[in-house]
């Protein structure tokens, strides 16, 4: 059976909503529910939003450009989240969108506005709402967790429990988070494995890891296999924190019989006259009967 689609509409002809008046709480049922609950939506001038420090700190200026575009031609889908205080109202959620609609200066936008919640409560709303899109640097979202451990002093388990995340990519942001600063920035700039970094924090102070560290700011190592092959290739003063040391076998020197053995292999390949292979041969002799010697001392020490 044919299905029947609604008759296409020019530009021209298209009518103008406002999402403030069409939205509908059930729409928005995959978002949080601590998000949603108690909000209020309400359409709100884009000046009166004062925009803090978020969890994201890198925006693509191309992606931006087309969300910009995209609101443009279609409006707002999903509500920026604000929360007010003292008459102030915050942004918490949304300044990709909220960047996106200054840009082609729209002054007004729908917003879900929360009400009484504490700063830990927040920040949770905060990083539930980013971390769920995939164009959130990993960076970014460490330093949210870092930062609601820090505020919170809450154990890797309650913070699992709070954000709604496995506890290892708590502990993994964690270590993250007390990186110094310049390679946090230079990951993002660079776009650095987070493993590269991970590993880089399981290594102990010292010229090595002095020299990795330049390397890594640098963006000279972006991939862990890079800094595996770096470390593999070089002598290490100071260790990974938490690895034993490995027994490394060194090649041991050759023995007596077997320096004997290749000095006849060698004097084969070699154009010699007969005085000098005869002295030759007279000092292997010699040698042999040296090291039967010296075996004979070893073996009966009292003889």
């Amino acid at each position: 059976m044919a299905k029947n689609f609604a008759p296409r509409v020019s530009k021209k002809e298209r009518k103008t909503v406002s999402l403030a008046d069409r939205l509908d709480h059930d729409i928005f049922k995959i978002s949080d529910d601590k998000l949603l609950k108690g909000a209020k939506l309400e359409e709100v001038s884009l000046k009166n939003i004062n925009v803090k420090e978020q969890v994201r700190t890198k925006f693509d200026d191309k992606s931006l450009k087309d969300l910009a575009e995209n609101i443009k031609a279609n409006g707002l889908i999903q509500p920026l989240v604000v929360h007010r205080e003292n008459g102030l109202l915050t942004l918490i959620c949304g300044e990709r969108r909220y960047r996106a609609m200054t840009s082609i200066d729209m002054k007004k936008a729908p917003c879900f506005i929360l009400d009484d919640k504490s700063d830990e409560e927040l920040m949770a709303i905060q990083f539930s709402e980013n971390s769920s899109r995939e164009e959130l640097h990993y960076i970014d979202k460490a330093d949210g967790i870092y930062a609601y451990k820090k505020s919170t002093d809450a154990s890797e388990r309650k913070i699992q429990a709070a954000l709604g995340i496995s506890k290892s990519e708590v502990h993994r942001s964690i270590l993250l988070g007390k990186l110094p600063k310049e390679l946090r920035e230079a990951a993002k700039v660079f776009d650095i494995e987070k493993y590269v970094l991970l590993e880089f924090g399981a290594l102990e102070e010292g010229p090595m890891q002095k020299m990795i560290f330049e390397k890594i700011k640098n963006g000279e190592i972006r991939k862990r296999t890079e800094l595996r092959k770096l470390l593999k290739g070089t002598v290490v003063p100071g260790r990974v924190k938490g690895v034993s040391k490995k027994t490394v076998k060194k090649k041991s020197a050759p023995s007596a019989n077997e320096f004997i053995k290749a000095m006849r292999e060698k004097t084969k390949d070699l154009n010699l006259d007969k005085d000098m292979k005869d002295l030759l041969k007279t000092l292997v002799k010699d040698a042999k009967t040296e090291i039967k010697k010296t075996s004979k001392k070893a073996t009966h020490p009292n003889d």
